[in-house]
Order: structure tokens, then sequence, then C-alpha cells
């Protein structure tokens, strides 16, 4: 094997104050952040687009075909009860696949032009982090270079986890990459995994016309969320078609020409077998140190090859930085964005550091599920004495308007102060509605606080008062 070439003669400079190892969410918001304060950076990024998962086969794609296939249904299902009716509905898969892409690339677009305002360098080539703060460049032809800087911000991102017996091959069985990407409508889609990503993904394709089936290890859908959120979920995504199999062991599996065989049991019963046109594997994430040899560094990683941070994303190497899912912790794009921010605040000085009591969680099902704090079953294992207040959607003015009433608002706040604890929406535009209840969160507001705030009517957000009003025992609506 040849030596690659090395050449400086690549616009890429040798020098930076900031090399950011990484052009995902995390990675292009701490560039932005750290040029805006005055720091010289660049951002290695190999894929042809910045944006990282998130942007480019996750979060962006994944909503524009849920908005799409939203549409669809409800002018299938819901036009008549409108007073329209439509006749001839079809589906131009390609075109809506096509529509999906296009926002990508405009949101990709975006990110390229933040980065010229800024003055950030983009180097493209595949990045490696060597002794001394050096970084390594390697482009598509081959070419090196190499880039000394005074700090380093590790943004690698995370992979998905394959089955062992059950590899990827993004045409039978696929990632979420592969699930963005189904040419047409599966006659069936096996699910394996009833996390975030299963239960979006699966909702898009059900909404086409797929008969869904998903399984789920854990006792129930979407493991570790209040179960008052799981209880009404499980029963409105049964009602829309879903086929959802939850304490089932995938045990095996085999691709058999056009279909994929996949072996299960339940509860330790008989083993069952459902043949799929595709199966989507989600059954979760890891973190990705491509380009990082943590041994060869004597970088610090958990238990989980996440790397250890504190809370200013500061690693145990002199000036090397983690953020966003290489760090671990929830892998959301939004959380990766704000450890960005801290890194490039206190790399210039600033004394900036991360608070995660108030991250939000948003599943983009529909009805939408949001969550911030703790669920009720983390309340209790803390041994705290707490209150419950709920408002259901049903009895929302705006929620009838919009024929969209199910689910509720469910807070849980201290017996005591009143101060919120947890917040969980089960209901249309809950991933607008809980930022109303982070920036409380932020603030360590009290139940009382939000119950006294006025909120314009008819709106979804008055269910968030009433909710907070439920909390003190003087709900109105209901």
């Amino acid at each position: 094997m040849t030596s690659p070439v090395v050449t400086p003669d690549t616009g890429i400079p040798t020098h930076a104050d900031v090399v950011i190892i990484g052009g995902g969410p995390g990675g292009y918001v701490a560039a932005i952040r750290a040029a805006q304060l005055g720091l010289r950076t660049v951002c290695v990024e190999q894929d042809k687009t910045l944006g990282g998962t998130c942007v480019n086969i996750g979060c962006i794609p994944s909503k524009a075909l849920l908005t799409s296939s939203e549409y669809f249904e409800f002018t299938k299902l819901h036009s008549a009860e409108h007073g329209f009716s439509t006749t001839g509905l079809t589906l131009d898969l390609p075109r809506m696949l096509q529509r999906k892409d296009d926002v990508v690339g405009q949101n990709t677009k975006g990110i390229e032009f933040l980065f010229r305002k800024n003055k950030i360098t983009w180097a493209k080539g595949r990045g490696a982090l060597g002794p001394a703060n050096t970084v390594t460049v390697t482009d598509a032809a081959g070419v090196v270079t190499t880039i000394t800087a005074t700090d380093v911000i590790i943004a690698t991102g995370s992979v998905p986890v394959a089955l062992p017996f059950l590899p990827f091959d993004e045409q039978r069985v696929l990632s979420n990459d592969g699930a963005l990407r189904i040419p047409q409508v599966p006659d069936h889609l096996i699910v394996i995994g009833a996390g975030v990503i299963g239960l979006e993904l699966g909702s898009v394709w059900r909404r086409l016309g797929a008969r869904v089936t998903v399984l789920e290890l854990a006792p129930t859908i979407l493991p570790g969320f209040d179960a008052d959120v799981i209880k009404d979920a499980e029963k409105v995504f049964r009602q829309q078609g879903l086929d959802l199999r939850t304490g089932v062991r995938v045990t095996g599996a085999r691709i058999d020409g056009q279909r994929v065989a996949v072996e299960f049991q339940k509860d330790g019963g008989a083993s069952e077998r459902l043949d799929a046109d595709h199966v989507l594997v989600a059954v979760g994430r890891k973190p990705s140190l491509q380009g990082v040899d943590a041994a060869a560094l004597g970088l610090g990683l958990g238990k989980r090859g996440e790397v250890l941070v504190d809370d200013q994303m500061r690693t145990n190497l002199a000036h090397v930085y983690a953020i966003g899912d290489a760090v671990g912790g929830k892998m959301l794009a939004h959380k990766a964005e704000e450890e960005g921010v801290v890194a490039a605040e206190v790399i210039a000085g600033q004394p900036s550091r991360m608070h995660y009591r108030s991250i939000p969680s948003v599943v983009y099902t529909w009805p939408e599920i949001a969550v911030v704090g703790l669920a009720e079953h983390e309340v209790k294992g803390e041994g705290r004495r707490y209150t419950v207040g709920k408002f259901p959607y049903s009895a929302n003015g705006r929620a009838r308007t919009l024929g969209q009433t199910a689910g509720f608002v469910k807070f849980i706040a201290d017996a005591a102060s009143g101060e919120l604890l947890g917040a969980h929406i089960f209901g249309p535009n809950a991933s607008e509605l809980v930022s109303e209840v982070v920036l409380g969160f932020e603030y360590r507001a009290t139940a009382e606080d939000i119950a006294g705030t006025v909120h314009a009517h008819p709106t979804l957000a008055e269910t968030t008062k009433e909710a907070a009003l439920a909390v003190l025992g003087r709900a109105i609506h209901i």
C-alpha cells in the first residue's frame, strides 16, 4: 500500500484555536459558537454534507416523512368529518421521498451558509486525533493535512446497535437510515424495538399502508417513560393499527430472497416466527469514536464506550473536550447542541456548565409525547412526597376544534414546596407545548407559577395551565 500524499495545499489551515471532529448538531453548533467568540475554528466532517445523523438520516428526514404520512392519513380518514371529501386519493411515494430529501438539502445548505458567514473552515475528510492535539484530515483522494489545535472537541456521534444474527444490509435489514429509503410500501414491516425510533418509523409506514409488527423485549413500549404515558400511548397506537408485542425476545432471523423470517419467544414460551418484507432494527445506539484511538491516547471511557467528561465537557486529556452522543446519556440533538455551546464557551474562558435537569425528550408519533424531568416511578424511588395533577385534552376547547382529543398533560410536583419535578404531555403538539414547561424547570418553577400565568384562549397550551391547577386541586374545566 502506498503512503498517502501529505501536502498543506488543501485550503485547510495547519493551526487552529479549535478543531472539532464531527459536523453533526453538536459539532456544527460548537463550531459556530466558537467562531462567534473569536476563535479560529476548523470542523472536520467526512460526509458530503454537514449535519451528521440528525440532519441527514435522522431527526430531519424522519420528521419530514412523519408529516407527509400524517397528512396522507388525515386526508384518507378524517376529511369527511371536516366537510370535504376526496376521490381517487393515491400515494406518490417517490415524490414523498423526494420531498424528504429536499428538506434535508435545505437544512444542510443552511449549515454550510452559517459556516461561511462565521468564517469556519470545513475540513472535508476523515479526521483522526493524535498526540499533542494534532488532527490529521484525510480527504477522498488520500491527501492528508495535519492541523495542530490549541483545543479539540470530539463530536463523533453514535451508530445504531445491530443484532449479532441480523446485521444491517439496508435492503432487507434496516437501520433508521434504510427505513427512510424503502422504495415501495412494504406489505409487512417488522420493527424490533418499541422505543422512539421504532415507534416513529413504524408509524410512518403503517400510515402509508404497511402492516407493522413491533417486537419489544421490555414488558412495555417506551421503556423508562411514565406509566400513564405508556398506558395511554399503547392503547392509542394499537387503535391506530400497530401490532405491539411486548415481553418478546427475538432469538434468530434469516433472509430468504425477498423476505426476512424473524423468530421470537414470548415470555420464554414456544418459539414463533413472522415473515416480512423488511426488518427495522431499532434497539438503540452506541457512541462512535471513529478517528479517536482512546487506548493509545489514554482517553477515559465509561462502561458503554462513552467518553467521560465533567460538567464543562472536559475529558481527562488536557485541552480535549467531548460532546453529544460520544459522551452517552440521552442521545438527543438538542443535548448535543447545548454541550457544544458549553465546550466552546469554556474554551473561550467563560464559566459555562451543563445542566441536564431541564432537557426535554420528544417522541414524534401522533399524538406526540414530550417529557421533561422525572417520571412518577422515579419520584417514588427517591422517597419524596409529591402531588400529581392531570388534565385531559378531551376537556380542551382547542383540541375539540382540531378533532384531536386523545391524550393528557400530567405534572408531578413536590408536595411541600410545589416545585415541578416532572411533566409528561401526550397529545397533539406536545413537542411545542413542552417548551413552556422546560423554561419553568430552568427557573425551578412551582405548579402555582404556571397555574397563575394567563394562557391565550382557545389554545392547546391551556392544558398545561389546567394540569398545574390540578396539582393545586383547583382545575377549572374538569
